[in-house]
């Protein structure tokens, strides 16, 4: 986890500031000379950032032969793929590693939260982030959401959106989660951090049993917002203030296609309880609808809203920190937190993409900042660890049923093919036909490469 002071992020509202849409809107010139043909596979993404770093050894790296203190206290088990093992706790997932490529061997240098983001987002490293305080700016790199909206033609739908919330915390949201010095034109669509830390999830992971999450939804999720948005934009006086690509904005979100995309009350029951009825279920399967509607790039970000108020990144399983009763680490990992729901939704978000023949053409990666220690710290838990983790890749021109890279015997350092988040971010990028070294420039019209790293091409057929 974050420190205890650190530990809350602010919870999250959707805000007219932090709707950056007017930017797919803006200058046709600018859209045009941004827009070009591509050769990829993939024409949308889902991201899957687990925020906080989940262990690699306890998950899909095991080395079930590592010394006691090192060794995982779950057990390996076979899946549908001879020689691909996972973790005893996710069974589900099992039976679809025919869709997944298990890169083993992601790495880098930091074992800090902010910076770790930062790189794993941007592909860059930024030396002068200010630790916690790192808010983001306009001098900073963007991510590549925002660089997927640059080279992307305008659509009906924002090119990028963020769910349920940024990163961050304290009222500080990471550096390297937006459009930096591309400008606020291809920041994605997002939840703002609110004021107070102390306010109450509008979310909570379980709902009390009297509380039908549907309404909830209705009632208080995102299609109220862009409801409310439309009533503004139907007062005349209210709108007068706006420019011509605000209006257009607000329009495309209170749009017939963006109201439907953002209801899930339109999904069947079924499909509702196979991806889970929680945030995190609700997320993923919202990120299946809104790339279904022409999003190019939706981020779900990992996290824990406390019903009390503030969020935690419980993939940070240093401790168990009491959620759910957990006392160690091991007991996090094994809450409605972390592991089932993650067997859960991403295993219906596989399945359901690959159903409606949309994985094909859909990117799904799976990762973290960074993974965790080799060694099982004394609360029952795993500490940072920049040096190696694993990341999961499906869909999108992605052959599955593969690993790429391997570790040590203490799954601690790379053995063989290292993967810098450059290069994972030049993969992704690759499986859209969009070279590395394409270009982007900031607001004086300086160039920038848009990434330093080389595809794993031999992660694709």
């Amino acid at each position: 986890m974050l420190n205890r002071r650190d530990a809350m992020l602010r919870l999250g509202q959707l805000g007219l500031g932090a709707i950056t849409l007017p930017g797919l809107l803006n200058a046709q010139q600018a859209q045009a000379s941004a827009a070009k043909p591509q050769s990829g596979k993939a024409k949308s993404c889902i991201y899957l950032f687990l925020w906080g770093g989940p262990p690699q050894q306890d998950l899909w790296d095991m080395k079930p032969h590592a010394p006691e203190g090192v060794r995982s206290l779950f057990r390996p088990i076979a899946t549908k793929v001879p020689g691909i093992d996972i973790c005893d706790q996710m069974p589900l997932l099992a039976q679809h590693t025919d869709k997944i490529a298990v890169v083993r061997s992601v790495t880098h240098r930091s074992d800090i939260h902010e910076p770790s983001v930062y790189h794993m987002m941007t592909g860059k490293v930024n030396p002068t982030l200010v630790v916690p305080r790192n808010q983001r700016r306009r001098s900073d790199f963007p991510n590549f959401g925002s660089i997927l909206s640059h080279f992307s033609e305008r659509r009906s739908m924002p090119a990028s959106v963020t769910l349920p919330r940024p990163v961050g915390h304290d009222g500080v949201t990471y550096a390297g989660t937006y459009a930096g010095l591309l400008g606020p034109r291809h920041d994605p669509m997002e939840l703002r951090e609110a004021p107070s830390a102390s306010e109450k999830a509008p979310h909570p992971v379980e709902l009390p049993p009297d509380v039908d999450l549907a309404r909830l939804q209705a009632r208080r999720g995102l299609v109220s917002l862009l409801e409310e948005h439309e009533r503004v934009l139907s007062r005349q006086r209210a709108t007068e203030a706006l420019g011509g690509f605000q209006l257009d904005a607000f329009r495309m979100l209170a749009s017939p296609v963006a109201k439907r995309a953002f209801n899930l009350e339109l999904e069947p029951p079924t499909v509702r309880d196979r991806y889970g009825r929680n945030e995190y279920g609700d997320s993923f399967l919202l990120a299946r609808r809104l790339i279904e509607a022409g999003v190019r790039l939706v981020s779900v970000v990992w996290m824990y809203m406390k019903p009390g108020g503030g969020v935690a990144n419980v993939w940070d399983n240093h401790a168990g920190y009491g959620f759910f009763g957990a006392k160690s680490g091991y007991d996090l990992l094994k809450t409605p937190l972390c592991v089932p729901s993650l067997d859960r939704a991403y295993t219906a978000l596989l399945e359901d993409l690959a159903v409606r023949g949309l994985l094909d053409e859909t990117l799904v990666a799976a990762v973290g900042e960074f993974g965790r220690t080799p060694k099982i710290n004394k609360d029952g838990g795993r500490d940072h660890w920049g040096a190696c983790q694993s990341a999961l890749l499906a869909g999108g021109g992605i052959k599955g049923g593969q690993v790429y890279g391997s570790s040590d015997k203490e799954a601690a350092y790379v053995k063989d093919n290292p993967v810098a988040p450059e290069d994972l971010l030049a993969t992704i990028y690759h499986a859209f036909g969009i070279a590395p070294d394409r270009e982007i420039h900031d607001r004086e019209g300086r160039p920038h490469r848009i990434c330093d790293g080389k595809a794993v091409t031999a992660l694709f057929p």
